[in-house]
């Protein structure tokens, strides 16, 4: 029953969410483009901030059911503290306009992160939109690593299931951790691109 149950709701999960995949993608191998957004605590914070360290930055919008599936099962929280513990910058960003799903207070974001035991270096806010599209970043959740050198080697989907269910997270190829120990290992990324799914991004009109 239960399982008919999380069917049904991903189902329509789908349906209303605007859930999309696109391959419209922002181009790997290329210096990744510079920006500066202010944090939920109110701290400036620059991509040239972190030269010559690895940072990912994550598109994120906690009403969308596909980052509910990564945030509620906990598997975006443990890619965070692992890799964060191994020097990793990790940049959590929101494009959500004003008045649009996922845009929320400083203060209601840090309730947020606290309770859902998330880690990232810094959880930014783009409410205009401009780094997002500045990324062309397309869906929640979108994720962009750029090495050391500070070009962009990986940016697509988290891992290979493009659903909504969290049971389907132990089967998947993550995207992301295979590309973030290559990078650490001093290799090549073997995928540099895949095609992010999720919630559309909720840019301003």
């Amino acid at each position: 029953m239960f399982k008919q149950h999380l069917n049904l709701a991903i189902a329509f999960a789908l349906l209303c969410m605007g859930a999309i995949s696109t391959s419209w993608s922002l181009e790997t191998g290329k210096p990744a483009p510079e920006f500066t957004l202010t944090d939920t605590h109110g701290k400036i914070h620059s991509l040239t901030d972190f030269k010559g360290k690895t940072v990912v930055l994550e598109w994120t919008n906690p009403g969308c059911p596909f980052v509910v599936k990564h945030y509620g099962s906990g598997n975006m929280q443990a890619l965070q503290k692992e890799y964060t513990a191994k020097g990793v910058v990790w940049l959590t960003i929101c494009s959500s306009a004003p008045g649009k799903q996922g845009q929320m207070s400083s203060a209601n974001w840090n309730k947020n992160l606290t309770e859902n035991g998330s880690s990232p270096t810094a959880l930014l806010i783009d409410e205009d939109g401009t780094v997002g599209r500045l990324y062309k970043a397309k869906t929640t959740p979108h994720l962009f690593v750029i090495n050391s050198g500070g070009n962009v080697v990986y940016e697509g989907a988290i891992d290979s299931i493009k659903s909504p269910n969290p049971e389907d997270i132990p089967k998947a190829t993550n995207y992301v951790r295979a590309a973030l120990d290559e990078v650490l290992a001093g290799k090549p990324v073997t995928q540099p691109s895949t095609t992010p799914y999720g919630c559309s991004v909720k840019y301003a009109n």
